[in-house]
């Protein structure tokens, strides 16, 4: 499962499997933060982004993505830059064969806190946990986990909600 939690300057990016049979055990395959520098232009954020997922996708063969749904943003640059960059991220996925799946930020953080009002702060340190991770992941990062982990339990029967293909 690949899940990534997609942004214009640091997009986060995690592959997760898991054991079913073993009560949903996690393992972290790979993880990683896609970071633009402020002096590079949109287009070009957008090109690296493409192809950091690209790569992650033909190395690692994930069955399918998942990611937040998009949110509210009271800035409409800021949300028509946040459309582009889950834009590209859906053309890489669907481009590779990878169905991509999207979930609320409640959803996740309940899937992965039991609480859909969770802060950062707690989804990053149950993440810690759910992997059993030996460092504590930046925000991008674990919301990429997050949203793998989220996924995963929507496949199992662990939730309550149907996940919605993009």
């Amino acid at each position: 499962m690949l899940g990534v939690d997609p942004s214009l300057r640091k997009t986060g990016a995690a592959v997760i499997e898991a054991d079913c049979r073993a009560n949903s055990t996690f393992s972290l395959i790979t993880h990683e933060c896609l970071i633009m520098p402020a002096s590079l232009k949109i287009s070009d954020c957008l090109r690296r982004i493409s192809e950091g997922i690209q790569r992650i996708i033909e190395e690692f063969h994930p069955d399918s993505a998942s990611l937040e749904s998009g949110f509210y943003a009271k800035n409409v640059k800021t949300a028509m830059v946040l459309g582009a960059t889950r834009g590209v991220v859906i053309a890489v996925c669907a481009k590779c064969d990878v169905p991509v799946y999207e979930y609320s930020p409640r959803r996740i953080k309940q899937a992965v806190v039991g609480f859909g009002g969770a802060d950062k702060q707690q989804v990053c340190k149950m993440i810690v946990r759910l992997l059993n991770l030996q460092f504590e992941p930046g925000e991008d990062v674990a919301d990429a986990m997050a949203a793998a982990i989220c996924h995963i339990h929507s496949c199992t029967g662990h939730a309550f909600f149907k996940p919605e293909r993009i």
